[in-house]
């Protein structure tokens, strides 16, 4: 990856609390979760349970297997496919972040251990980048075996239950926290499926060095042309290999970047609209106030009124 592109993108989240349980569940059981605002970590300790998410494959946890949800998709847990599921909010009706619960589904059948973590964060805050992760990305045991401090990380969080001692709240937020980088970042060396491109961007050095210069640079005047030397490709298979691997032309990721950059700044700092137009990169506020307009269907006035 070109510099730092993961610190770069996940930097804006602003996690702010982890919601935390130990499931215990004997088989048949079944559980579907609605999306939720947070990035979502499925550990198996013990035992097994399958992942289902609407339009694709199952997917089978086996000991010691990581599911990540970087958005919080709806999904479904069972001990098999296809199974009955009750909702999620039935088995836990509250999910505040800082909570920590055991969950127990009483059953027949084998026992499956499992530790389950919601960060929650600012889904505004998420970087048009983010947004464009994967729903799910799997870490199987052999390779958190190659990380050995993501590993290690998820062994004493399972083994350690402990929740009164002092500041244990920013404890388990930092610990969840950084499984969760930790596991972003393994899953960007494991190699970059066809099916999930955007990894493929983050890896890509070219692709990398744009994104980068777009999520950190964005002030800047930039061209198809300028991205594309500051990729060192030329323009046609820059602008090409940038809309397959990130989805958006590069400068409506750029546009994208900017607008988000706006909306913060008229709802976080009192600057007046022309000083927030020369910090994302229109050099004209008239140029600013259409764009921003065109973008969220208001002006950045009225944004920052219905902001509060």
């Amino acid at each position: 990856m070109s510099g730092d592109l993961l610190s770069d993108l996940l930097a804006p989240l602003r996690l702010h609390g982890v919601f935390h349980s130990r499931w215990l569940a004997h088989a048949p059981w079944g559980v579907s979760g609605e999306r939720d605002d947070c990035a979502l970590l499925h550990y198996v300790v013990t035992g097994s349970c399958t992942v289902e998410l609407p339009g694709s494959a199952p997917v089978r946890l086996e000991p010691g297997d990581l599911a990540v949800f970087p958005h919080g998709s709806a999904h479904r847990l069972g001990d098999r496919p296809g199974g009955p599921a009750v909702p999620l909010a039935e088995v836990l009706p509250e999910r505040e972040p800082g909570d920590v619960t055991t969950v127990e589904i009483p059953g027949p059948g084998p026992r499956t251990l499992m530790l389950c973590g919601g960060l929650h964060y600012d889904r505004a805050a998420a970087a048009p980048l983010y947004q464009a992760l994967p729903p799910l990305l799997t870490l199987r045991s052999e390779q958190l075996h190659a990380h050995p401090l993501l590993g290690a990380t998820l062994h004493r969080l399972a083994g350690e239950w402990d929740t009164a001692g002092p500041g244990a709240q920013l404890v388990a937020l930092r610990a969840f926290e950084m499984v969760f980088v930790l596991a972003l970042r393994a899953a960007l060396d494991l190699g970059c499926p066809a099916d999930q491109p955007i990894l493929q961007a983050l890896r890509h050095p070219g692709i990398a060095a744009a994104l980068r210069a777009v999520h950190t640079r964005f002030a800047e005047t930039w061209t198809l042309e300028s991205l594309a030397a500051e990729a060192g490709m030329s323009r046609s298979a820059f602008a090409a290999a940038f809309r397959r691997m990130v989805g958006q032309a590069p400068m409506r990721h750029l546009t994208a970047r900017r607008m988000q950059e706006a909306a913060r700044l008229l709802t976080e700092t009192r600057l007046p609209q022309h000083r927030i137009s020369e910090r994302v990169g229109y050099g004209s506020p008239v140029g600013f106030h259409l764009a921003f307009r065109q973008w969220y269907g208001v002006t950045p006035g009225d944004f920052r009124h219905q902001a509060g």
